[in-house]
């Protein structure tokens, strides 16, 4: 399951505590070791690593806090990498189908780019045609023009997905939903970490 930057950190943190002394670390050393003020900063991580099931804590003994063994991702069966381009359909009238050799791939989509895939979770994005269930294309980036739809790290603990804009201090995410409102948070809390390329759904 996926993790924040901060979850990332705080997990290898505990890997790493746990090879070099052999116990689990403390809160107060978490925080202490990540630069992290407020201990319960430190609770929130531990306790999403524990729901994601990537932490375990006993809760009956002191320094209890282990890494699970995630399982590992199960080969995949062989894919095509290119789906043969019959053509193009309309979405109004009935016209000739007309077949033709050419392929298609994602590397056609996203070109040379870092790209990742995420599976989307809720509706605020559904008058762009986004909704619960589809998987996003998402380029690798920390930069992004106003209007244009990211992934974002908010408070750097939350991740959302959102078309952005910057006015003066203060970005807006704003949901493409008429029932939902647009979030406005300081800059300084929100970094962007990719950029929509394409959206693919599974009927």
């Amino acid at each position: 399951m996926a993790v924040t930057r901060r979850q990332k950190e705080v997990l290898d943190f505990i890997a790493g505590f746990v090879e070099r002394q052999g116990y689990s670390p403390s809160f107060e050393e978490i925080a202490r070791g990540l630069n992290l003020k407020s201990l319960a900063t430190v609770h929130k991580h531990i306790t999403n690593l524990q729901t994601k099931g990537i932490l375990q804590r006993g809760h009956n003994r002191s320094r209890s806090i282990d890494v699970l063994p995630q399982p590992r991702a199960q080969r995949a069966a062989p894919t095509r990498e290119r789906l043969p381009l019959m053509g193009r359909i309309v979405a109004g009238l009935p016209v000739e189908a007309v077949q033709t050799s050419e392929t298609i791939s994602l590397s056609d989509i996203v070109g040379n780019k870092e790209v990742f895939a995420l599976e989307v979770s809720g509706d605020s994005m559904r008058d762009e045609h986004i909704v619960d269930g589809d998987y996003v294309l998402v380029e690798r980036t920390r930069a992004a023009r106003d209007g244009e739809i990211v992934v974002a790290l908010v408070r750097g603990s939350e991740t959302t997905l959102k078309r952005f804009y910057v006015e003066g201090d203060t970005v807006r995410l704003q949901p493409s939903n008429q029932e939902m409102l647009p979030i406005l948070i300081p800059a300084g809390q929100v970094e962007v970490q990719g950029r929509v390329l394409g959206v693919l759904r599974r009927y």
